[in-house]
């Protein structure tokens, strides 16, 4: 019986500070976890991250950090962690091999949100697509084309790859080009273009639009007409400037250019 406490006794002297020390190390760590994890959440309102998005990184922020706490424990028992992290790392480098693609674009929905390259209602071009982002999720983006159909394109690649986003800036340029023949009068077809453009309210005073000879084609001298408006405007000033173009110059007896060909008939 004496034999049974000494050694008692002696575990007791050997694992009782380094249970101890596990157990303050263990409340300590959760208290940190604890105040990383509302740190971040708090990171994350201040930078507009999607409500959606805050309990799924604040939950995967704590797991991690408190299984890497828990192997920290046990290693100060004295238990040997080596083969289980070993074991760990393997089965999730299957699991990251097997759903690579799927991480990935999980991966570039989280920076998307984050970051915010664009957001729902913007109206944007990529991987080849143009539409209104009417969705962003985890995985996907959902969007709308101009002829309402559903483009359905995955994080991953929208998030590395190159994008226009049409509707960051609150105003726009509209570029167009209109011809005349080399026979019409420059001045009076200039006079015309900026005359158009000044009528029309939606076209913004400042910057200014401009009209210029841009060049000498082969049937045409033509202008590059260029009035900034607003964002939401563009493709009602784009489209009324043509049909306005084309009624004016009929009117004030410009001509429009367009191709023609000449055929010369040999009778020998």
């Amino acid at each position: 019986m004496e034999e049974y406490v000494e050694k008692s006794i002696e575990m007791m002297m050997e694992f009782g500070p380094r249970i101890l020390l596990a157990i303050l190390v263990l409340i300590l760590g959760l208290w940190i976890i604890k105040a990383v994890s509302n740190g971040l959440v708090r990171l994350m309102q201040k930078r507009n991250v999607d409500p959606s998005l805050v309990p799924f990184l604040r939950s995967l922020v704590s797991v991690l950090l408190k299984v890497t706490l828990v192997i920290s424990v046990v290693s100060m028992l004295g238990v040997e962690t080596t083969s289980f992290i070993a074991i760990l790392g393997a089965a999730g480098l299957a699991v990251g091999l097997a759903l690579s693609g799927t991480l990935q674009n999980f991966a570039g929905g989280v920076m998307i949100l984050i970051f915010k390259p664009f957001k729902v209602g913007d109206f944007v071009d990529a991987q080849g697509y143009s539409g209104t982002v009417k969705e962003i999720q985890i995985f996907n983006t959902i969007m709308k084309s101009p002829d309402n159909k559903t483009i359905i394109i995955p994080n991953g690649g929208l998030s590395t790859g190159a994008m226009v986003n049409f509707s960051t800036e609150p105003t726009r340029r509209v570029d167009m080009s209109f011809g005349i023949g080399y026979g019409d009068d420059i001045d009076k077809a200039k006079f015309i273009l900026m005359r158009l453009m000044e009528e029309d309210e939606r076209v913004l005073k400042d910057p200014a639009p401009t009209v210029a000879v841009a060049e000498l084609a082969d049937s045409s001298v033509n202008f590059n007409v260029r009035p900034w408006v607003k964002s939401a405007d563009y493709w009602g000033v784009y489209l009324d400037m043509h049909e306005k173009v084309k009624k004016t110059f009929d009117a004030e007896g410009v001509s429009i250019p367009f191709p023609q060909m000449d055929v010369h008939v040999n009778n020998q």
